[in-house]
């Protein structure tokens, strides 16, 4: 239920519980609009609730750059060393 339908019902049951005067014997209308406007406002404090729980500031991760490093053995080419290097990066947001 969103806003809108809590405040109808907020609405429905104040018309109900003190507006109208008919009398239907087996059902109190005072009653029923005490009952929605209850559930109007139970609906607006739990939308809300989750309105503001969404909207909380979301602290971005710092972007962070893996590098494996290994010990191996370092190839020898015609007398010059070859060095490896290599990055590992996660997928996430691009940089």
């Amino acid at each position: 239920m969103g806003i809108g339908g809590s405040i109808f019902l907020i609405a429905l049951g104040a018309i109900l519980a003190f507006a109208v005067e008919a009398d239907l014997g087996w059902l109190d209308l005072s009653v029923v609009g005490w009952v929605l406007m209850l559930a109007g406002v139970a609906g607006l404090i739990t939308t809300v609730y989750f309105w503001n729980s969404r909207r909380r500031p979301v602290v971005a991760a710092p972007v962070r750059e893996e590098r494996v490093v290994a010990d191996r053995v370092v190839p020898v080419q015609d007398n010059q060393v070859v060095q490896e290097y290599r990055e590992v990066r996660r997928p996430g947001r691009p940089i």
